[in-house]
């Protein structure tokens, strides 16, 4: 890879990996996501600028954000793929999670992510439903739907980690059993009709509920409140 041997030639650049689906050459769809450590005292924003200057030279790319730290930038190659640059001081470069490929020199120990458990997750599923009802008697329609996708995608989460899937990003979704997956085809609105919107908040409440699993508990003492919130909505 061009980029990996510009890393190699560039002294400032001590340590390199790949990182998500890049990490281990997935398909030829994975995105390049490269990171690197820089020697300590560098500016990463100079090192940043150097690169994105040499990377649209190269690959004229479109420039689609800085990411959420100016040390980060992201590009939209030709083909489509997006190449996402991030670079740290060498003291803090390591990995925070399992998608993470050395490339070169030596990795810090850093805390790995953990996901959030999954009594989180079921609460916010809850709050998603609620705020998705209220929504709906205010007599928005787009604001509701935004939640129903909501609860829908975190109650999927629920089942990936019940299954032990990486829930991250949605990765693990296609592996769920067709049941579960059908469950959650349903609870998708067709249209932004009030009582079409209700329909799929409701729908949406059997999944969460056959994937509570850790928290069966907790979902039996909101389950006949939720029920009762989501008859259909007042003419």
């Amino acid at each position: 890879m061009r980029l990996f041997e510009k890393a190699r030639q560039d002294g400032r650049i001590v340590f390199a990996a790949a990182l998500g689906s890049s990490a281990f050459g997935e398909d030829r769809w994975s995105d390049p996501d490269l990171a690197f450590g820089v020697a300590n005292d560098t500016p990463l924003d100079e090192v940043l600028a150097d690169w994105t200057r040499d990377v649209q030279g190269a690959f004229h790319p479109c420039s689609i954000c800085s990411g959420d730290r100016p040390s980060t930038g992201s590009f939209l190659l030709p083909g489509l793929l997006q190449l996402d640059l991030s670079f740290t001081p060498g003291r803090e470069f390591g990995a925070i999670g399992p998608r993470f490929a050395l490339l070169f020199g030596l990795a810090q120990e850093r805390a790995s992510h953990v996901d959030p458990p999954s009594r989180e997750i079921f609460g916010l599923v809850v709050h998603h439903a609620v705020r998705g009802r209220i929504c709906v008697e205010c007599g928005r329609v787009w604001q509701p739907e935004y939640w129903i996708s909501s609860m829908r995608n975190d109650a999927l989460t629920l089942a990936c980690l019940r299954r032990g899937l990486d829930a991250a990003f949605g990765r693990g979704y296609d592996q769920l059993p067709p049941e579960v997956l059908e469950g959650a085809s349903v609870a998708i609105a067709q249209s932004v009709e009030p009582t079409e919107l209700v329909r799929a908040l409701k729908r949406g409440l059997d999944p969460l509920l056959h994937e509570s699993g850790a928290v069966n508990e907790q979902a039996a003492e909101v389950e006949t409140m939720l029920v009762n919130l989501f008859e259909p909505a007042s003419p």
